[in-house]
């Protein structure tokens, strides 16, 4: 063996457990609580990798770490050819016995955190999907890793399902929920952007779908 026989830096077990002390205890000191949402899985599609049959039906609440900082990361604000997009990103540290502590125990399936669950950010009142998982940001102090970063984006409402008993999550996008809408005048109503009426009374105009063929005003019959 070519190292120190004396000196032992990366198996010394109370060491990391001292560590991962001090780092649970600087992000109960300078973190905040926020709530974990966890996403089940209904229907993955193979092909594309996704599954548009989730839903949110899990929430813990523990203790993060907001490590931007600075201020919100990523594109920020800006006007595009669909309207102003709000592109917010943000970086958050939790511990790995936090995590352990609060979600794994109660879900033996989640041993670390999940793209595609959500953190809602009680700040700001606003919701982030995690994009990546990074289980390395602090490289192996004494052997052992204390931290996961999850990178997150603004999550972007569509019509996802939430069922996890929590009303302040369960409630927050029933303004904005259009699986019961019948008609268009209730989506614009429940939707101000949508252009759905404007677009179905531009078509009328250009295409009439009561005749045989709508793409041309002559008809003929080839029977003629």
């Amino acid at each position: 063996m070519a190292t120190n026989v004396y000196f032992n830096n990366y198996e010394y077990f109370n060491e990391q457990q001292l560590i991962d002390d001090l780092v649970i205890e600087s992000i109960q000191i300078y973190g905040m609580d926020v709530i974990y949402i966890g996403r089940s899985i209904q229907q993955r599609d193979d092909i594309l990798n996704e599954d548009d049959l989730s839903i949110f039906n899990r929430a813990y609440e523990l203790d993060m770490y907001v490590k931007s900082v600075d201020g919100f990361e990523g594109e920020g604000d800006f006007l595009s050819r669909f309207g102003l997009q709000i592109r917010d990103q943000v970086t958050f540290s939790v511990a790995n016995r936090t995590f352990e502590k609060y979600v794994t125990r109660h879900d033996t399936t989640r041993e670390r955190p999940f793209e595609g669950d959500l953190i809602y950010f009680p700040l700001n009142d606003k919701f982030f999907k995690i994009m990546h998982v990074e289980h390395e940001s602090v490289f192996y102090q004494s052997g052992a890793l204390q931290v996961f970063d999850l990178r997150c984006e603004l999550f972007e409402y569509s019509n996802e399902r939430f069922d996890t008993k929590v009303d302040i999550i369960d409630e927050y996008w029933d303004d904005y929920k259009t699986t019961n809408v019948t008609s268009l005048t209730t989506l614009k109503t429940r939707d101000p952007i949508a252009n759905n009426i404007d677009f179905e009374t531009a078509g009328n105009d250009i295409i009439d779908f009561t005749e045989i063929d709508p793409f041309s005003e002559t008809i003929t019959n080839p029977t003629d």
